[in-house]
């Protein structure tokens, strides 16, 4: 089903206030600064092509610093990555609540991590999640509420070595159009100690992985009742079977106090008055044309993000 013009109309009042960055890479309990070994933009735009270069870590459109910085992480280990709406936003501003789907990780072993593109084969997925059909919540509905921290499991029988570690969120808000999809990604610069190396993963490429009429980047986010497939391969496992989704994103360190120089998403107006106990979860959906589930809120309060799509917001 096409797009209203409508539709259209009302993703758009989301904007550029609605996008996101990954910006800080936590490894060993330590809190790395905004952009120390990882390449991020100046400007927090997505790329909506997928045959483009950009795809694998950035750039074109939003022009990547380079970081002269590899960070250690331990094989088995898990890491956690920010994200925030600018490189100056704090863990209350991660990105519109309007941009649902999913939220994924990658892999790419290099000889030189601060010098390799990222572009070509060689990448694998360790992560992803995208919607929770018991909670009615997406990926990045759990990202915000965590303040914008993704927890990364890195394989413990992968060999040791520099790798791109690569985290990527996909905001389906338009994607029923194509290249409506919205896809945000960096690439962290990381060496690996302690991996066995007793398995080597199956691997794709960045561009080629991804194809603009995959059912899980052409995809209407306002129809239910929702059924998602997330895009790309298979999450790669040391047993060689199964799936490693993402584990609880509870930061496990402090994050930077950062100040905000840019004002966070504005909401639209309440239609559903805050309720407690009964209703749809947090972040969760709770109304719009054709919503046939809970119309209050069991936290927060139900706000209209356009026609179809209402949720329950702080």
């Amino acid at each position: 089903m096409k797009f209203s013009s409508s539709v259209a109309a009302a993703a758009a009042l989301t904007g550029a206030s609605a996008h996101t960055i990954m910006t800080n890479l936590v490894s060993n309990g330590v809190v790395n600064g905004v952009g120390v070994g990882i390449r991020v933009p100046s400007y927090d735009g997505p790329i909506t092509d997928v045959s483009t270069s950009d795809i694998a870590c950035n750039g074109g459109p939003n022009p990547t610093t380079p970081s002269n910085v590899v960070i250690d992480v331990k094989a088995g280990s898990t890491v956690q990555t920010y994200w925030r709406h600018t490189l100056t936003s704090t863990s209350s501003d991660v990105i519109d609540p309007s941009h649902k789907g999913p939220v994924m990780a990658y892999m790419k072993k290099v000889s030189d991590a601060k010098t390799d593109t990222g572009i070509g084969g060689g990448w694998f997925k360790i992560s992803e999640e995208g919607y929770d059909s018991s909670s009615r919540l997406w990926a990045v509905d759990k990202l915000i509420a965590s303040g914008g921290v993704q927890s990364i499991p890195i394989p413990s029988c992968i060999a040791n070595g520099q790798y791109l570690l690569r985290g990527e969120l996909i905001a389906l808000h338009s994607a029923s159009s194509a290249n409506g999809a919205q896809f945000y990604m960096e690439c962290a610069q990381i060496n690996v100690t302690g991996g066995t190396g007793s398995v080597s993963p199956a691997t794709v490429s960045l561009p080629g992985a991804y194809k603009s009429t995959d059912p899980g980047i052409l995809f209407n986010l306002y129809v239910s009742p929702i059924s998602y497939k997330i895009p790309g391969p298979s999450v790669f496992s040391c047993s060689g079977g199964g799936s490693n989704t993402q584990p609880p994103t509870n930061p496990t360190t402090t994050p930077p106090t950062q100040q905000t120089t840019t004002a966070p998403p504005t909401q639209q107006t309440s239609t559903t008055p805050p309720v407690s106990g009964t209703g749809a979860p947090l972040y969760g959906q709770c109304g719009g044309t054709g919503w046939t589930g809970p119309t209050t809120c069991a936290s927060g309060t139900c706000k209209a993000t356009n026609q179809w799509y209402s949720q329950c917001l702080p």
